[in-house]
């Protein structure tokens, strides 16, 4: 039917009881908009934005030299030996780290496809499972180097308190307890004696 009526569109899209395309296109629209899908695409959406191709390209590259050097060890592959990996693989992970951060400070300010949102689900999965590779099943996340500064810094400010109240003990006076004699009439027997001097 070549109409564009209103009265055309709506007698085909809910001709059913149940209204099955009404309900697809509800249902695939809002995943659409909660994938953030749009912020991988160009700002007319003809295709992926270049950044989001950049990244999926470095996601390629790190999961073929994983199982490029998980090949290389597999004569020893002990669950907590993948020193090849984590060596050879460095370089290329910290490429894809340096532009999933910096996907996220371009989408912050808008990004290329104009939209201020969240990354786009792919990048935010390829980059899930990036990192879960390399921390979890290599076990090559490198120990904080600030970890000696924090200790030193922590250890200063338990001390504060300690320094505090043992100064205050030592530069403050020391009240000495000072005895004081009762000011009381003396029993009678002593005022007995002093009444027999004057008489």
């Amino acid at each position: 039917n070549s109409s564009e009526s209103p009265n055309c569109a709506k007698s085909i899209l809910t001709s059913d009881r149940l209204q099955v395309v009404v309900m697809l296109s509800e249902f695939f629209n809002e995943t659409w908009e909660a994938a953030n899908c749009a912020n991988c695409l160009k700002n007319n959406s003809e295709g992926l934005s270049n950044s989001t191709e950049e990244f999926l390209d470095l996601f390629n590259k790190s999961l073929t030299c994983f199982e490029q050097n998980l090949q290389g060890e597999a004569l020893d592959l002990s669950p907590n030996n993948y020193t090849e990996v984590c060596k050879n693989c460095n370089a290329t992970y910290r490429m894809l780290n340096d532009r999933y951060n910096y996907l996220q400070r371009l989408n912050r300010q808008g990004g290329e496809a104009g939209h201020s949102a969240h990354l786009c689900i792919d990048v935010e999965d390829a980059m899930n499972i990036t990192r879960k590779l390399w921390s979890r099943t290599f076990n090559c996340s490198v120990p904080c180097s600030d970890t000696v500064p924090v200790i030193a810094v922590s250890s200063f400010i338990l001390f504060l308190p300690i320094v505090f109240y043992l100064s205050s003990f030592l530069h403050s006076k020391q009240k000495k307890r000072i005895l004081i004699l009762p000011k009381r009439i003396q029993s009678n027997a002593s005022l007995v004696n002093i009444q027999e001097k004057y008489s």
